[in-house]
């Protein structure tokens, strides 16, 4: 029988790759992590944590300038500080690196900070900034490399600018690079990175692509002051949201004062005199600004990875089965390396490919996976939207209920958005539920209990929730399914 020097190599530690090593760990294996970031991965470093931090502050700031709403005072000026707010948002990421740093210590796993690299079905070669390589061998390996931004269409041409323009999708590592130097966020064209790590707030701001990322940083330096225009070729903000709450936060965000351009397609970017042109179907046009976002998604990052020399399968992300597995019976890939895109649903893959490694049978469930998009209001679905209910060929019965007739969200002056819910008319399944409102990505949770134990209308409406709460409208939409809403 083989001897190997660990049981479990994860290369990437990440959201999915950390808590993969973590658990294996936890299990009694020996285990190795390797990532040339720090600790957490794109999420922690880069995404979700910095993002919602920065968030935070605008939600915060927008609060005060409604205090008076309150019945309450302020005095002076109310305003912010981009580098206390920077200050704050590389504080949380820092205390929350240490954290990962201090679960891979207890739990006994070995972080090596460096490349990961795939020498064979069982080695991997680590790379780590000093030069140095050193070869670990592996019973199972778990890739767990995440992603990076993706390249504009080739449709759209990019003329102008320098070098670091045209060199705008770079990975964390020169992005590390960049923020240590002071370069980060002097380029002309942004990605997620550099709108994390900005020193000041752009007088014009456009935005690429209105998924999560692009609407976040929408709203976020919107609410900093900036002349925000987000641009989405489809018709509808949020594409994969139901249709009714992509509506519905458009005119959120309008109301904020961001310009929303739908159904738009870019065609050429002039970098140098910080100019796009686009085209609508009532014409031709051209906007101007100083930064422009890159927000089109994300694609799944294997550069170097050695995916040739292992033999393992990959077709714009490395191809797994419902374990984790790759056609490669001892490696496995989790998150946006395998296609994914949420940090929860990588923790999750990380759990699952860590225990079929350690010779368990459990498949990967991704019956009710929460969405979620962190705008204020909050954005979250779970389950079927309307139409896709439809098409797989439910009887379908919706029940809706606004924030606006909800004593809680009242009290706390947040009572815009709505719920919705999908069931099947024939059974009372639940299949799908969506919210916009205050606090969305925090309530979406009962509708995933909801879906995941295939629970009906009536266990739902007839559950007792407290009074006042937001989950209140939850329930008053559950009941509107069958006309018994109290309160719509």
């Amino acid at each position: 029988m083989a001897q190997y020097d660990v049981d479990l190599v994860v290369i990437g530690g990440g959201p999915g790759g950390y808590p993969a090593a973590i658990h294996a760990a936890k299990m009694g294996a020996k285990v190795v992590c390797i990532d040339f970031d720090n600790a957490g991965g794109t999420c922690l470093n880069w995404g979700c944590i910095p993002t919602k931090t920065m968030i935070g502050s605008v939600a915060a700031l927008e609060q005060a300038r409604h205090f008076a709403d309150f019945g309450l005072t302020i005095t002076g000026e109310i305003g912010f500080d981009m580098g206390a707010l920077m200050a704050r948002k590389d504080k949380v990421v820092k205390t929350l690196v240490s954290g990962v740093e201090f679960l891979f210590k207890k739990a006994g796993v070995r972080y090596v900070k460096g490349k990961g690299k795939l020498l064979d079905a069982h080695t991997v070669e680590a790379a780590t900034e000093d030069g140095k390589t050193e070869k670990i061998t592996a019973a199972n390996i778990i890739l767990a490399t995440g992603s990076v931004v993706a390249k504009l269409h080739p449709s759209i041409q990019v003329t102008g600018g320098d070098s670091a323009d045209a060199d705008v999708f770079i990975d964390n590592r020169e992005v590390k690079n960049r923020k240590a130097s002071g370069q980060l966020g002097q380029t002309t064209l942004w990605t997620s990175n550099e709108a994390v790590s900005a020193l000041e707030v752009p007088k014009r701001l456009v935005v690429l692509g209105s998924g999560a990322v692009g609407t976040e940083f929408a709203y976020t330096y919107r609410g900093l002051g900036a002349e925000v225009t987000l641009i989405e070729l489809l018709p509808n903000i949020v594409p994969a949201a139901d249709p009714d709450l992509s509506v519905e936060l458009q005119k959120l965000l309008v109301k904020a004062g961001i310009n929303v351009m739908t159904n738009t397609k870019v065609v050429a970017i002039d970098v140098a005199a910080k100019k796009l042109k686009y085209v609508t179907e009532k014409g031709d046009g051209e906007i101007e600004f100083d930064k422009l976002l890159i927000g089109v998604g994300r694609r799944a990052y294997t550069d170097g990875l050695g995916l040739e020399a292992a033999g393992v399968s990959f077709d714009r992300k490395i191809l797994v089965d419902e374990y984790m597995r790759t056609n490669v019976p001892s490696i496995y890939a989790i998150g946006d390396a395998a296609g994914g895109g949420l940090a929860h649903v990588a923790t999750r893959e990380g759990e699952v490919a860590a225990e079929n490694a350690l010779g368990h049978a459990v498949k990967m469930d991704y019956t009710a996976v929460p969405y979620c998009v962190y705008t204020e209001p909050e954005m979250a679905w779970t389950g079927l939207t309307e139409q896709q209910a439809k098409d797989a060929g439910y009887d379908v019965k919706v029940g809706k209920f606004s924030f606006k007739s909800l004593g809680k969200a009242l009290a706390i002056n947040e009572n815009v958005g709505l719920v919705k819910i999908v069931t099947d008319s024939k059974y009372g399944e639940i299949l799908g539920v969506h919210i916009v409102g205050p606090h969305a990505t925090d309530l979406i949770h009962e509708a995933c209990v909801s879906i995941k134990l295939e629970s009906t209308i009536d266990e739902l409406m007839h559950t007792i929730h407290a009074h006042p709460t937001l989950s209140e409208a939850i329930m008053e939409a559950a009941q509107d399914v069958k006309g018994e809403s109290v309160h719509k």
